[in-house]
């Protein structure tokens, strides 16, 4: 396995080999890492907490255990990022508002402790909007994050930072966050691979309805080595499912068992933003690939409602008016103004419309798993739009409507089931198109599987952006 000429375009598979058979370290993999950070980091504003110098610290410490013969994992050395929400002891969380309190984190979340056991290098944390509810990276506590494929556009959110450094080369590896779609409309939009693993694969804390923690890395194997780390158990979080032995890395031969399995192809979600024309020939060619190499297609209706994203929205709202409502008067000015426009409704909620709010998620939970039950798998984009300008906070910029382009993500998250994001193709001006592939409940290994068969059968993508 030949390493790129510019380390920092190395993969993470490609560095744990290299490592081993001593070809490279993780010192020179750390320091071209960093010279790409300079480069690209004015521009896109990707990143938090950053800190050089701890970064070559502990690239120094695991070149010594590989030296020794003793890494902590294969991947000890490799760098990359965790998202600012993920906690890790001694700095602060700020959740992407300057309302926050900026207190040190008394200790690691599971998904950065199983980090720091593994040996990979934390070069810093990744940006967010406020409380991670935009999908955008406009924020009003950090810089505004953008794309690399196009510094007027935006990265998506609310993994706005990790989706925009793994893009750029911030090192292999990256960790988001998604409740709603928050790794995967990034990764859509940014051209990396970003998995949402089923509710409860990766320990994270603090859980929450839909929540999960999940990789965005430039390639499914990339992604698949990742999860044999955050999967491990932690106690921490009681709504973790049980250990399981899963062959993340076995991803080959997967185009060889194409034959007969039975996809679904989703491209009318039932309510939001319509599907663009050149996203919806995208995701259509995506499906024509699947069948010729032999799987059975078969176009989905849609299965959620207005009514259902209604009733999240305003479950949502009620949360987030509490916790803003809750603050001093001082630090609520902070919140941003988009924010504190979508959360005001909260007040005027009755309780009666927020129990029947909560209903519609398990409503939206049961009617995804039921759709995609006659399937084994099922394909359909990851936004009906590509990325739009930095400065707005949604496609439509638009607090009372701020859901319209979660149409195909927000399911998964609510029937716990994984889905991941994997570029399909561009559009005429240049920006990522995402695939989506989404399966059934605990079927991790499956939608990887497929996305890696994706990456085998679909055309030559373009070359990553560099600084210009």
């Amino acid at each position: 396995m030949s390493l790129p000429q510019n380390l920092a375009d190395a993969s993470a598979a490609e560095l744990a080999a290299a490592y081993a058979q001593r070809e490279t370290n993780p010192v020179e993999v750390v320091e071209a890492v960093l010279d790409r950070i300079a480069a690209w980091e004015p521009k896109l504003q990707a990143l938090w907490a950053a800190d050089a110098e701890a970064a070559r610290a502990q690239a120094r410490e695991s070149a010594a255990r590989w030296q020794r013969g003793t890494p902590l994992s294969p991947l000890d050395g490799v760098p990359g990022t965790l998202k600012e929400n993920i906690a890790t002891k001694g700095t602060a969380v700020p959740l992407g508002t300057a309302a926050a309190e900026l207190v040190p984190a008394a200790e690691d979340a599971p998904p950065a402790a199983r980090w720091r056991e593994a040996g990979l290098v934390l070069l810093a944390k990744t940006t967010m909007p406020d409380y991670g509810m935009l999908s955008s990276g406009l924020s009003s506590f950090h810089a505004l994050a953008r794309n690399p494929w196009d510094t007027r556009m935006t990265p998506g959110g609310s993994s706005a930072g990790a989706g925009a450094a793994a893009a750029a080369g911030y090192g292999p590896l990256h960790v988001g966050t998604d409740i709603g779609g928050s790794v995967r409309l990034p990764a859509g939009w940014c051209g990396v691979v970003g998995l949402k693993p089923s509710a409860g694969r990766v320990p994270i804390k603090p859980p929450y309805v839909g929540r999960v923690a999940g990789p965005m890395t430039r390639t499914v194997t990339d992604t698949a080595w990742l999860m044999q780390l955050l999967s491990r158990p932690d106690w921490r979080d009681a709504t973790s499912l049980p250990p399981a032995e899963i062959a993340w890395t076995a991803l080959d031969g997967a185009v060889e068992a194409l034959r007969g399995l039975r996809v679904g192809l989703l491209l009318d979600a039932g309510w939001g933003l319509a599907v663009t024309a050149e996203t919806r020939a995208t995701v259509q060619a995506a499906a024509r690939a699947f069948e010729a190499a032999g799987a059975v297609v078969e176009p989905m209706d849609p299965f959620c409602t207005r009514a259902m994203i209604d009733g999240l929205d305003a479950f949502w709202r009620m949360r987030s008016w509490l916790d803003i409502s809750a603050l001093p008067d001082a630090r609520r000015e902070k919140v941003l103004p988009y924010i504190r426009q979508w959360v005001d409704a909260g007040a005027t909620l009755s309780a009666a419309q927020v129990f029947n709010g909560y209903s519609q998620i398990h409503a939206m939970r049961d009617a995804a798993v039921a759709a995609c039950q006659p399937y084994d798998l099922v394909l359909s984009p990851v936004s009906p739009v590509p990325a739009f300008p930095a400065e707005l906070g949604s496609p439509i910029h638009d607090p009372e409507r701020p859901f319209e382009h979660i149409a195909f993500t927000v399911p998964y998250n609510m029937s716990e089931q994984p889905a991941i994001s994997v570029p399909a193709g561009f559009t005429s001006t240049g920006l990522p198109i995402g695939l989506q592939i989404a399966g059934r409940r605990h079927d991790d290994l499956g939608v990887l599987r497929l996305a890696r068969t994706w990456e085998q059968l679909r055309p030559p993508l373009r070359r990553w952006p560099e600084p210009a």
